[in-house]
């Protein structure tokens, strides 16, 4: 039988090793009380045909709360968003849930909001997608 020499700190390393081993959860994945809290958009971006619009320097808006009960309430506000060029302004009172490190929102209001994907990414949830032929971009960050 072979015997193992251990060095100071070899019995940290092992012992993380086992935990690794034995599928310890990550101590920085996201969970709904990490992931919880109010949201404001620092980036919101609506490219088409080639242009891209940066909504926010436009005047719209995104803030959403997500509560750890898995509720939301939160505005959308883009001017001149609606289809007949008026305000379009929508209430995202709903709820939220988290597989993984994806964050999908559902709400009554018609809203890109409910149909992308936001991924966790520290104190951020990230959003991508294209909608027909526009791509809508969001970065909501933690306040």
């Amino acid at each position: 039988m072979k015997r193992i020499r251990w060095f100071p700190g070899t019995s940290v390393l092992f012992a993380a090793l086992v935990a690794a081993a034995c599928g310890e959860a990550d101590p920085g994945a996201p969970t709904i009380p990490r992931v919880a809290g109010s949201y404001v958009a620092v980036v919101f971006t609506a490219t088409s045909e080639g242009q891209t619009l940066d909504m926010l320097a436009l005047g719209a808006s995104l803030e959403i709360t997500l509560s750890t009960d898995g509720r939301t309430d939160g505005r959308l506000f883009v001017p001149g968003g609606d289809e007949d060029g008026s305000d379009f302004e929508a209430d995202l009172e709903g709820t939220w849930t988290l597989e993984g490190d994806t964050v999908r929102f559902s709400h009554d209001a018609d809203t890109f909001v409910r149909d992308m994907p936001f991924h966790v990414r520290g104190r951020r949830l990230e959003g991508d997608r294209t909608f027909g032929g526009d791509r809508v971009r969001v970065v909501l960050a933690k306040r």
